[in-house]
């Protein structure tokens, strides 16, 4: 299922790929670097101290936040916004402006975190969450997806992939000269398929559905930078064991009744700051 996916991106996103580009600075800073963070809210940090922006639930903690501070750039613009879909790049989002327009010529470094929300994270979330109490031993949930005899979701990714295209590929019209890295999602359930109902929601079998679904998100995702001439930054590997299953001091993506502050099913403040130490990685060339 997995290299059908990765068949489906690449020939959605493009016909022949680009060249990679790292702009031949130093691993330690970026000192004289503008840098543009875009995304939606596993971006942005909704609910995490101190949020900067009501509209966006941004918070001056969230990865980019974390990732310019550490790099010493010159100029930092963060215009990701929560509940963004990769129209907003395009789009003005309440009092945020269209999130590519913060991209300008003359812009070093663009982090891209984006496609969640076009597959439908919140709704499949609240679907698979209410399907739940119909076999809590089983997978109603995939069984909804899978009615038609195609997974939808697999469809919903697949979908994505030529959307998430189109935004790197104006993002690179715009700043010809950027790194642009394409960060990916974090592990949000456990990565051994097992559950934790009630304190997540799902049926015992959607669990690892559900986990592989967020897999072929990601993987989606790299291809797509691939094929662009991107950076993919992983964020999954990083955060296993750190899902929504574990204690409350353990845990770095916050379940549906979040213990610290966090929206629900999103990173908290440690999981804003193991992404962005995995943006941090890849800019030093580790990862």
């Amino acid at each position: 299922m997995a290299a059908a996916l990765g068949g489906c991106a690449l020939v959605a996103a493009s016909t022949t790929p680009a060249a990679a580009h790292d702009g031949g600075r130093g691993p330690g800073h970026d000192r004289g670097t503008s840098y543009v963070a875009l995304g939606d809210s596993y971006t942005s940090g909704p609910v995490i101290p101190t949020q900067v922006d009501a509209n966006c639930a941004r918070s001056d903690h969230n990865y980019p936040s974390l990732v310019a501070a550490a790099r010493k750039v010159s100029a930092f613009k963060d215009v990701s916004c929560s509940g963004a879909t990769t129209a907003e790049m395009w789009k003005a989002q309440g009092t945020n402006g269209p999130q590519l327009d913060a991209v300008r010529r003359d812009t070093d470094l663009v982090t891209v975190q984006i496609g969640g929300n076009d597959v439908g994270f919140g709704s499949i979330i609240a679907t698979c969450a209410a399907l739940s109490s119909k076999d809590l031993a089983g997978n109603p949930c995939q069984q909804y997806y899978n009615s038609s005899g195609t997974d939808q979701l697999v469809v919903n990714i697949a979908q994505t992939a030529p959307k998430v295209d189109r935004v790197l590929r104006a993002v690179r019209a715009r700043a010809p000269h950027a790194r642009i890295l394409v960060v990916g999602y974090p592990d949000l359930l456990p990565d051994d398929g097992s559950g934790c109902y009630p304190t997540v929601p799902f049926a015992a079998k959607d669990f690892p559905y559900l986990r592989d679904t967020g897999k072929r998100l990601n993987l989606m995702l790299r291809l797509v930078a691939a094929w662009n001439g991107a950076r993919y930054v992983d964020t999954y590997g990083p955060t296993v064991g750190h899902d929504m299953c574990k204690a409350p001091a353990d845990r770095w993506t916050e379940p549906l009744q979040p213990a610290s502050p966090a929206a629900p099913a999103h990173p908290n403040a440690k999981g804003e700051a193991a992404m962005a130490e995995a943006v941090l990685e890849r800019l030093a060339g580790r990862h």
